[in-house]
């Protein structure tokens, strides 16, 4: 049985732990959007340079989004890929292809995926936290009374109502903020995972019908030299 100072010292640090715990919340979804936003520039820029130099190239209006582009790109490569006529732009592929790897660490999604997973489902706790507080809260009251007054125990719980309440609206005031934080970020970070698979199998398909194998690749671009042309990083 927990001791009545026990209960009374996490009865009144469980609303300043439910909020602190939402500001680190907070954080967390922060970074993992600058997170996103940096492999969408990093496998956006990747792609450009990829397809640049192709006849037949989207062109998209500057402010299209980051996915938009990789989309494109996208599709130009497959494009490319699916028309054997078009001899000179599969070469040009061909070349370049030795500075993709569909390995590469921004293409792959399962520590960010692991992260939002966590931080998205950990919103679900922060209501069984406040009520957590307040059944703590009216514990410590129960624990003061050793008599059978019935007033006692109610002068009791009176005391520890302010506590209770508290933690109570510490936790259901999260839960509202973090779900809209998510809802406004959960349509990026999932275009994001959609954009990483979507690149893996455009790279093994180029792989595929280009002919060039993963060991041919590293031994290409082991050769190649820093100031040689094509795409190098």
């Amino acid at each position: 049985m927990f001791s009545t100072e026990l209960l009374e010292e996490i009865s009144r640090l469980s609303t300043p732990f439910i909020c602190g715990a939402a500001v680190v919340h907070v954080f967390v979804f922060l970074y993992l959007s600058v997170w996103s936003n940096r492999d969408l520039r990093r496998i956006s820029a990747e792609f450009e340079r990829f397809t640049r130099g192709l006849n037949h190239r989207s062109v998209l209006e500057p402010y299209s989004s980051l996915s938009d582009q990789i989309d494109a790109f996208l599709a130009d490569i497959r494009d490319v890929l699916e028309n054997p006529a078009r001899t000179g732009e599969r070469r040009l592929l061909l070349d370049r292809l030795v500075t993709l790897d569909e390995h590469r660490k921004y293409l792959q999604s399962q520590g960010f995926e692991t992260l939002y997973n966590v931080a998205r489902n950990m919103i679900e706790a922060y209501p069984m936290a406040g009520v957590l507080g307040t059944i703590i809260a009216i514990g410590c009251a129960l624990q003061q009374t050793t008599s059978g007054d019935g007033r006692q125990t109610i002068q009791a719980i009176v005391q520890f109502f302010g506590n209770s309440i508290w933690a109570t609206f510490a936790g259901l005031s999260a839960a509202i903020v973090l779900m809209f934080i998510n809802s406004f970020l959960e349509t990026k970070f999932r275009r994001l995972t959609e954009n990483r698979e979507a690149a893996r199998e455009t790279v093994a398909l180029a792989r595929r019908e280009l002919a060039i194998s993963p060991a041919d690749a590293a031994q290409a671009s082991s050769a190649k030299a820093p100031g040689s042309a094509g795409v190098a990083r």
